[in-house]
């Protein structure tokens, strides 16, 4: 009816985050810590454990996503939960620098039909980049 799921590559910004990358890894690689990073005026009933989380997206309906793979202090992957109507994977690469200088970037490949696309795409987007900015706020001495 809306047309074939077609893959969709969103990619953040390229974010620095003064912290090295075995603490922001260890920090990324549980969702109790991810509440505060997702924009709060657009997310309520946030629930999580160390490998899963669920919330509501306001206006877009429930939501939730699992971690799926780990590299040690390099990557998390997540990918979305049953609950989501389109499928998705989440890339959360680390590269340190320096001590104290590592770079974060967020990618998501998300399987959207037209429809879903053209609503879906501009809100990711802001999410990501939302979280990159978060992280390297949260992080600052």
């Amino acid at each position: 009816m809306f047309g074939a799921n077609s893959e969709t590559t969103i990619e953040s910004k390229i974010g620095k985050v003064e912290s090295s990358s075995e603490r922001i890894y260890n920090f990324l690689s549980d969702f109790n810590n991810f509440e505060h990073l997702v924009p709060q005026d657009k997310i309520e009933n946030w629930q999580a454990t160390e490998e899963e989380c669920s919330f509501n997206v306001k206006g877009v309906g429930q939501f939730g996503m699992k971690i799926i793979e780990k590299e040690p202090f390099k990557l998390v992957k997540v990918s979305n939960s049953p609950k989501v109507p389109f499928d998705f994977f989440l890339w959360i690469q680390l590269k340190e620098l320096a001590e104290n200088d590592t770079r974060i970037k967020i990618t998501i490949k998300a399987y959207l039909n037209p429809m879903l696309k053209m609503v879906a795409q501009k809100p990711l987007q802001q999410m990501v980049d939302t979280i990159v900015d978060q992280l390297s706020t949260s992080f600052a001495k």
